[in-house]
């Protein structure tokens, strides 16, 4: 998976693509009038007759209820809230630049949120120098090496099969 962070402000458009989409004419679905790809999502947000198909939909319904119930105690690993000033729904590397960008002279001695939602993470150390255990600690994402359904000794057994079975 690319890891590299989004920036809108950085996406180029597709000229040679938005003039294919200009010059391309399909039917619309509802009232079958030939529209140009570039305008068709606008046509059809206001198109009677797709307005009318859509409200004769069957609304999505699961096939079979599941027996499994919704998981409410599992931790969430994906995002963060800044140990300094409470801004929230960071995940990793957005922690680590709102970090940079706001606390770098920040001396006050923090939690690291990452750690602390890790099954080994201690919530009440604090770290020193939170900003140099960011940028040392987590470049990566633990959910890509990390299997936390399994203990310590089974990971460290799986490790050691996988590392026999490579050589």
């Amino acid at each position: 998976l690319c890891r590299v962070p989004f920036d809108p402000k950085k996406v180029e458009k597709a000229s040679s693509v938005e003039k294919q989409l200009s010059s391309y004419k399909a039917p619309c679905r509802g009232c079958s009038k030939k529209v140009t790809l570039a305008k068709m999502r606008s046509h059809i947000s206001s198109c009677a007759k797709v307005q009318e198909q859509m409200a004769n939909c069957p609304k999505f319904v699961p096939v079979v209820p599941t027996s499994q119930p919704i998981p409410s105690n599992i931790p969430n690993r994906s995002t963060f809230v800044c140990p300094y000033c409470g801004a929230r729904n960071l995940d990793q590397q957005e922690l680590v630049k709102h970090c940079m960008e706001n606390h770098r002279n920040d001396p006050n001695k923090v939690v690291c949120p990452v750690c602390s939602a890790m099954p080994w993470g201690d919530p009440s150390y604090k770290s020193a120098n939170f900003l140099q255990h960011l940028l040392h600690r987590h470049k990566f994402s633990y959910d890509t090496f990390v299997d936390y359904n399994i203990d310590e000794e089974a990971a460290l057994q799986a490790a050691l099969a996988l590392s026999l079975s490579e050589n």
